[in-house]
């Protein structure tokens, strides 16, 4: 089965390798920073519980992942309601907000990654947790990050190596 990726695979004006995604919601932007900072709303789409300090500097402890041990990360930056980067395991995670006009917000995703070859591994994580926050967004249900070995994640994770996109690197819970 073939999928279609919906995040892009670039390389950073500083040379390092990054994800990215972008949408565009039907909500206004504070209520898509409720989305992207909220623990409430996080567990219904990010990979892991994740409670953040919104402060730069501010721990972020992310745990529920069956995949994964439970860590800590670190707020970069925030510009409350447009702005939340923070370290997660070696690699950066930028969300940026943009109002559309009062009623739309387009949301980008850029992982910055430690090594380019967890490339497709995390832009198919990506993909199926951002379904899942489509669907959020739309008011719907969606399996997504947190249905284990059901996620439809090895479809899209063959779309992202199929597209010539760096892969290799270990999957949490499989390798």
């Amino acid at each position: 089965m073939s999928v279609e990726r919906t995040g892009t695979y670039l390389t950073l004006d500083d040379g390092r390798p990054a994800v990215r995604f972008t949408r565009t919601y039907d909500h206004p932007v504070e209520r898509v920073w409720q989305f992207v900072t909220d623990a409430d709303e996080l567990v219904h789409w990010f990979p892991s519980r994740a409670e953040i300090e919104l402060r730069p500097g501010g721990a972020i402890k992310f745990s529920g992942d069956p995949g994964m041990a439970d860590s800590t990360g670190q707020v970069l930056a925030v510009e409350a309601p447009r702005h939340l980067s923070f370290e997660w395991g070696g690699d950066e995670l930028h969300f940026d907000l943009e109002a559309l006009d009062g009623k739309r917000t387009r949301f980008t995703l850029t992982n910055i990654l430690i090594a380019e070859n967890t490339a497709a591994r995390n832009g198919a994580g990506w993909d199926v947790c951002l379904s899942a926050l489509d669907a959020r967004a739309r008011g719907e249900h969606f399996e997504g990050p947190h249905a284990g070995v059901n996620a439809p994640w090895e479809a899209v994770y063959a779309s992202w190596v199929e597209a010539g996109v760096p892969s290799g690197a270990p999957i949490p819970g499989v390798d």
